[in-house]
């Protein structure tokens, strides 16, 4: 088995749609499938822990030839994908998803596992697979961080005014969150940390979880939660992100949790971008 990947430029490569038969195309689907239920779980990989990630988002710009030759940059701009970064995992081998997704978990787990990328392509020609990854330019045009802030608001408590599937749990529609200025200040605090030290993880750099941020906040709180997200430069990508993973969507769902705050920072020097913090409380 052949495994390659490149960051920037791929031996190989041009941009193309690939005309797959039926069960092909179910493959390519299936492995998009095993990569973010890969995500949606804790991992180990190179030595180190993962935390929780949301899924990629499937992207028809990102279906590259397998067999084709040329620049991995230059595919992006013809695709018309505002490329901020892109990485491509070659594969020639494996007979199905399964086999394929093996070989990821194998050779290429610190690239799926990466929180920087949001999008993903997958092609398949015989048993030649290219997978690539990539996040978009920020778009630019979101308000300061309370704004969006309400807006996320308004999105959690439409999708928690409808009975939803959290992987294997079924949630029913439950109350509306309300803003609270307190948890808007810790979650604008810990989305600014993971921007300016580029991380993303629940844990801050000083090793204080969501709860210890609460307190220090001054949020008296019976129950606490937190979801993250990097990369996405929209609150409906955030929401539906959070949605799609069991974890979060727990969380966003819960009906014991009363009151929200939420806020994104930006760092053009860090690996994600743009960083979302969404705290949920009881008190």
């Amino acid at each position: 088995m052949r495994l390659t990947s490149s960051a920037m430029r791929f031996a190989g490569l041009s941009l193309g749609l690939v005309f797959a038969a039926s069960a092909a195309a179910s493959d390519e689907s299936q492995l998009i499938e095993s990569i973010n239920q890969y995500r949606n779980q804790p991992q180990r990989c190179a030595g180190q822990a993962s935390s929780e990630l949301p899924p990629l988002s499937a992207d028809p710009r990102l279906v590259l030839s397998a067999a084709s030759v040329g620049n991995l940059q230059q595919a992006m701009a013809t695709a018309g994908y505002p490329m901020k970064n892109v990485q491509a995992i070659s594969l020639s081998g494996p007979r199905d998803a399964p086999s394929a997704m093996k070989a990821i978990q194998e050779s290429f787990c610190q690239i799926v596992l990466d929180p920087q990328f949001v999008d993903v392509g997958v092609s398949r020609q015989d048993r030649e697979w290219r997978i690539t990854l990539a996040r978009p330019l920020l778009s630019g045009r979101l308000g300061d961080w309370q704004a969006e802030g309400q807006k996320l608001l308004a999105e959690l408590n439409t999708a928690r005014s409808r009975a939803t599937q959290c992987g294997t749990q079924s949630f029913a529609a439950t109350t509306p969150l309300t803003w609270n200025a307190t948890l808007a200040t810790a979650a604008e605090t810990h989305s600014r940390s993971m921007a300016n030290n580029n991380y993303f993880d629940h844990k801050d750099r000083d090793g204080r979880t969501p709860g210890d941020r609460a307190e220090l906040a001054g949020y008296d709180f019976q129950q606490i939660g937190e979801n993250i997200a990097a990369g996405q430069d929209s609150v409906s990508k955030v929401v539906d992100g959070w949605l799609a993973s069991p974890g979060h969507c727990a969380n966003l769902m819960n009906p014991q949790f009363r009151d929200l705050g939420a806020a994104y920072a930006t760092d053009p020097k860090s690996d994600g971008g743009i960083y979302w913090t969404a705290m949920f409380g009881a008190q």
